[in-house]
């Protein structure tokens, strides 16, 4: 017998396919269920799981958890160990990424200077604007005029540039240096 998490799921695809979630009547369709109540007792569990929220003009909208991913398990990168997909925790990747909506920005890597940090080629920079910057941060930084991706480091001459990759000199103004934002996040598709 499907489960919440099952209709859910389908409700998912559809939300990716179409950008919206359908009507009452073709959930009912979508999930095969048949009667009226049946959709509205669903509904009505998803929306106090904070999966689906009903908006002031009555349609339906995703809700605080619906892009939640399963976090089912750890996998090592060093010997193989016994699989386990039991987990129940889950992660909304927007809301473990973005601290602050209102300031937060992608942006993409170009170049190789990051590699060693992990920063690749192509990859995704999530970058919270105008949050404050510590020593050691990775940041997006406005060095005379352009944009860069390096970690904010600091001597006795005052604040620079290093890149993570030792083909690369450190980057020091000549002229003015500002930091446009501080690198929570990054992410990139295969």
């Amino acid at each position: 017998m499907p489960t919440d998490f099952d209709y859910l799921t389908q409700l998912q695809d559809y939300y990716a396919a179409h950008g919206a979630l359908p009507s009452y009547a073709r959930i009912g369709e979508l999930v095969g269920l048949r009667s009226k109540s049946s959709v509205s007792a669903l509904i009505d569990r998803l929306a106090e799981a904070e999966l689906i929220q009903r908006t002031p003009d009555r349609r339906l909208a995703p809700g605080e958890a619906f892009f939640a991913r399963p976090l089912v398990d750890s996998v090592r990168a060093g010997l193989p160990q016994a699989a386990n997909d039991t987990g129940q925790d889950s992660i909304a990747i927007d809301r473990y990424l973005v601290r602050q909506p209102s300031r937060t920005v992608l942006l993409s890597v170009r170049g190789d200077s990051m590699q060693d940090a992990g920063l690749l080629e192509g990859d995704n920079l999530v970058v919270d604007r105008g949050a404050p910057a510590r020593v050691g941060d990775i940041v997006v930084a406005i060095v005379d005029n352009q944009f860069t991706v390096k970690y904010l480091a600091q001597d006795a001459r005052g604040f620079y540039l290093k890149p993570g990759n030792i083909a690369y000199a450190p980057i020091r103004p000549e002229g003015q240096l500002e930091i446009y934002g501080v690198v929570t996040g990054s992410f990139r598709r295969y």
